[in-house]
């Protein structure tokens, strides 16, 4: 189960797809963040849905937003991923321990071994504001977010 609207974001400490390190405790007091799990690199609907977040990008990261994709893949095939599709946010790597922040936010699917399709908008006091998880099918709607971090 989904950690629930008004708790405080789990922190974290990942590796981007150019190994730089990335917490969530770093955002604190400074931005938003819009936390993407999707369940694998290279897979249709995840680069559909992040494609669409890229298209969309100077609306859902600025000077107070910033946005970090999560999936269990390691940091050189997200490193190939984003390359090969042009994103240009951060793509983190819960490789190992495997799904650690992914089941820390409640959307780690244990059979399968991946994130279910589960999006975290967390404020700058890193409460949890807003959240939608998707089963592995159920591409999500970029345009929500844009909506909630209007309301910000």
């Amino acid at each position: 189960m989904a950690i629930e609207v008004g708790t405080p974001a789990p922190d974290f400490e990942l590796r981007t797809q150019h190994g730089e390190t990335v917490r969530l405790a770093d955002f604190r007091g400074r931005k938003h963040v819009v936390l993407v799990f999707y369940p694998f690199a290279f897979t249709g609907v995840c680069t559909g849905e992040l494609g669409a977040i890229q298209r969309e990008l100077a609306g859902l990261q600025n000077d107070d937003v910033q946005v970090l994709g999560v999936s269990c893949d390691s940091q050189f095939g997200q490193r190939v991923f984003a390359d090969r599709e042009g994103l240009e946010f951060p793509l983190l790597a819960d490789f190992w321990p495997h799904g650690e922040v992914a089941r820390a936010y409640g959307v780690l699917d244990e059979e399968k071994g991946c994130p279910l399709r589960g999006t975290f908008v967390i404020d700058r006091a890193g409460t949890v504001r807003w959240s939608v998880v998707n089963g592995l099918p159920d591409a999500r709607d970029e345009q929500e977010y844009l909506k909630v971090l209007a309301g910000l």
